[in-house]
């Protein structure tokens, strides 16, 4: 019973936390945990302790890493600019391409929302036109809004 259970008449008796028919797999979803606090990035499913992921383009332990991504952070990067200083790319067509999230400005890095809320959340760090950095955080809620947090 991989010395999760016990063995009485040739069938084992598993642990709890443990189950199948040699008590090899888990149930513990700690190591499916994603650093945006989902279970497998909300990309898979958490099978034995390991993330099964269902989204092709998300693989990795935690269905965290893609390649062909550009990431939360870049794609929006821009909108953030130009809704946040009046600046960027997109200086002139913000108001026509970037109100699809909601934006709020905070004082500090540490004002910005943190991990274990439950929608998925990103933390930014980019560059602006003036090659000074700017930190934001991106997350969209169960009814589908986007909200940008922006330090000042």
């Amino acid at each position: 019973c991989t010395g999760n259970g016990i063995c009485k008449c040739r069938v084992c008796e598993c642990f709890p936390n443990f189950t199948g028919s040699a008590c090899d797999c888990s149930l513990d979803t700690l190591p499916c945990m994603a650093s945006n606090g989902q279970i497998c990035n909300g990309r898979g499913t958490c099978e034995c302790g390991t993330c099964n992921c269902t989204d092709p383009k998300f693989q990795g332990p935690t269905c965290e890493m893609c390649q062909t991504c550009l990431g939360v952070c870049a794609e929006h990067k821009d909108c953030v600019q130009c809704r946040a200083f009046d600046k960027g790319e997109k200086k002139e067509t913000c108001s026509q391409e970037c109100m699809h999230f909601n934006m709020t400005r905070v004082e500090s890095r540490d004002k910005l929302p943190q991990p274990g809320q439950p929608d998925p959340l990103s933390h930014c760090k980019e560059k602006d036109v003036d090659d000074c950095w700017f930190y934001f955080t991106y997350s969209v809620n169960s009814n589908g809004e986007a909200n940008v947090h922006v330090v000042e």
